[in-house]
Formats: structure tokens, C-alpha cells, sequence
């Protein structure tokens, strides 16, 4: 049985991770950290965790403790989790962080996106890219994954494949993104507050935000990114506008997506185009596009449950790569549709 470890434990990630691994058959939570909750029940945070986890504390972040985990998930703010998941590595644990410190290959993108100096470039050089459609053989012997987030996981599975193949001219694509409220965290701010989203939907970080870099880096293209606010729990729905390179056909995008044959968590589906409630509840990413005729452009629209794919359950994706378990165990297929 993997014993794993959770720093983080309190927000909307952690709570993902231990709902899902209360289900998995070869792993446990055994360690589970918040600083603010130190000593609190799980159950008082989430009831609905009670039953798998009775009367299971939160303990404080003990970094010997979480050593003597397998592995350790880190849910902890874009620049507070380097140090501390480099301490981990260092102790001889597995770790998987689910903040943007150990996702980029070149450090100097990292320290201009998130104004900080990277405090362990030797193991930021040695993190491998926990997308698990592209980088399973290097997860299997990683000791430190990047996990990547919601946005970009959403992005890069679409528009990777057709950068590749060289379906579409890479400088022209536009991401339109959507996300559910679980996206921001959980967190006391009156931007997030029912009575503030309900009934609206906006943008935000118009040409400013973060995870354009990571999907430039990782997907080979220059994005505008452009990401909105919906006015939902949890479900991100991006939709991607690029022109197709010169004697490219919408046929040729479709077998572009051939790469995900197989792949149990990836599906193209053509010109049927998904909703959210294709995706949420699952650990699946489901693409589909359409070609305008008048512009040669093509329309492709991406969708996942940004809590599971874009965080916990592609973190236990990885987990299982890590470990040499079926992908699939303790996660999710189907989604909830209601």
C-alpha cells in the first residue's frame, strides 16, 4: 500500500486528492497537512470525507513526518513550494507538486512569469512535466513531477497535437477559456462570493496571465489567452481559434488527434463539440473541433473537470505512472452529467 502524503490539505486540491484516494485500492493518505487547520478534524472542513477518514486531524506541516511518506502531493501557492518540496526530494520522497515551481524547462521563463528567483534550479532542471499523455516514460522514473494546472492541461492537449503534425500555423492561436469558481482556490474573497459571480461572467487577466508562458512552452505556439470567470463550481471549456497552415484540411486535424488513440482519459470526438458536463466529475479531457470555411480557421473546443484532470486526479494519474499501477486506478471515467 503507497502511503501518501498531502501538504495542502485544506484547500479545494487537497480535499480532491483524499476523496479520490479514499477510493484507490493500493494507495492512503497518511499524512495530511494544513497549517491554518493543524488539528482540526478533516471532517469539521469536509463532512463528506467522514466516512473514509472517521476522526483523521490535520496535522501541521511536519516535513520529517511527510518524509516518511511514498509520496508526497504538494498543494501549496505558486512560489511557496519549491523550497519545501526541494527538502522532501532531498529526504529520498517522491513528490508531486501541483504548483507552478517545478512545470517549466527553462528557469529564466519561470522567474519572469512569477517574479522570483527559483530557489533549487538543480532540481527544477531535474523535474520532469507530469502531463501524462506526452511524458509517461519520464514520469515512471521521476522522483519530482511538475503537475500541471487546469488551464494548461485543457490548452495543451488540444493544440499540441496539431502543433506537431503541423496542421496549423502556430503564431495564430487564440485561447477563449472558461472556468468554474473552484478555480480560484479556496479562499475568503468578495470577487469569488456567490452574490458576486452569480448571474455574471467576465474576464480577467486579459494579456496577463500566468499560464500563458507554461502553454506557449509546452505546446509550441504563441497563445493570446484570454481567461473568463463562469459563474459554476468546477468545469473549464476552452475554446481555440487557429488558422490551418496552407494545403491543411480539417481531415489532417483530426488525424493529428490520433496520437490519444487509446488513451483512456483523452477523447476526440470529431465535430461533436463538448460541454462541460462531458467532463465534470471525470479525469477525462474531451476535444472536438470545426473548420470555418469562409476564414480556413479552425474551431477546436477542449473540456475537462478543472479539479480532477486539471489537478488532483491527474496528480494520481501521475502517481500511478510513478509507482507502476494501472493508470486508471482510483480515478474517475465518467463524469457526473448532472
Amino acid at each position: 500500500m503507497i502511503k501518501a502524503g498531502i501538504i495542502g490539505a485544506n484547500g479545494y486540491t487537497g480535499f480532491e486528492l483524499m476523496r479520490l484516494l479514499a477510493q484507490h485500492p493500493d494507495a492512503e493518505v497518511a499524512f495530511a497537512a494544513s497549517r491554518s487547520l493543524a488539528g482540526k478534524r478533516v471532517a469539521e472542513t469536509y463532512p463528506t470525507l467522514a466516512g473514509a477518514y472517521g476522526d483523521m486531524t490535520y496535522s501541521d506541516v511536519d516535513l520529517a513526518e511527510a518524509a516518511k511518506c511514498d509520496v508526497v502531493f504538494a498543494c501549496l501557492p505558486h512560489g511557496e513550494s519549491a523550497e519545501i518540496c526541494g527538502k522532501l526530494v532531498d529526504a529520498g520522497t517522491r513528490v508531486i507538486d501541483l504548483s507552478a515551481d517545478y512545470r517549466y524547462d527553462d528557469v529564466s521563463l519561470y522567474e519572469s512569469t512569477y517574479k522570483k528567483e527559483h530557489p533549487r534550479k538543480d532540481l527544477l532542471a531535474e523535474a520532469v512535466y507530469g502531463l501524462p499523455e506526452f511524458d509517461r516514460k519520464a514520469i515512471a522514473g521521476a522522483r519530482l513531477i511538475g503537475n500541471p494546472g487546469c488551464y494548461v492541461t485543457a490548452s495543451v492537449l488540444a493544440i499540441k497535437p496539431l502543433v506537431s503534425a503541423g496542421v496549423i500555423d502556430p503564431r495564430t492561436v487564440i485561447i477563449d477559456a472558461k472556468s468554474g469558481v473552484s478555480g480560484a482556490g479556496r479562499k475568503a474573497d468578495v470577487a469569488y462570493n456567490a452574490n458576486e459571480v452569480e448571474g455574471s461572467f467576465k474576464a480577467y487577466a486579459v494579456a496577463t496571465h500566468r499560464h500563458t508562458t507554461e502553454i506557449e512552452e509546452k505546446s509550441g505556439a504563441v497563445v493570446t489567452f484570454v481567461p473568463h470567470l463562469l459563474p459554476i463550481k468546477r468545469g473549464i471549456l476552452a475554446t481555440i481559434y487557429c488558422d490551418l497552415m496552407p494545403n491543411k484540411t480539417e481531415n489532417d486535424a483530426k488525424a493529428a488527434y490520433s496520437v490519444y488513440d487509446g488513451e483512456p482519459f483523452v477523447h476526440f470526438i470529431g465535430n461533436d463539440l463538448p460541454e462541460i458536463k462531458s467532463a465534470a466529475g471525470s479525469n477525462c479531457c474531451y476535444i472536438g473541433l470545426r473548420r470555418e470555411e469562409k476564414t480556413n480557421r479552425l474551431i477546436v473546443v477542449s473540456c475537462i473537470d478543472n479539479l480532477i484532470k486539471g489537478a488532483s486526479g491527474q496528480a494520481v494519474q501521475n502517481m500511478n505512472i510513478m509507482f507502476g499501477l494501472p493508470e486508471t486506478e482510483g480515478l474517475p471515467l465518467v463524469g457526473f452529467h448532472l
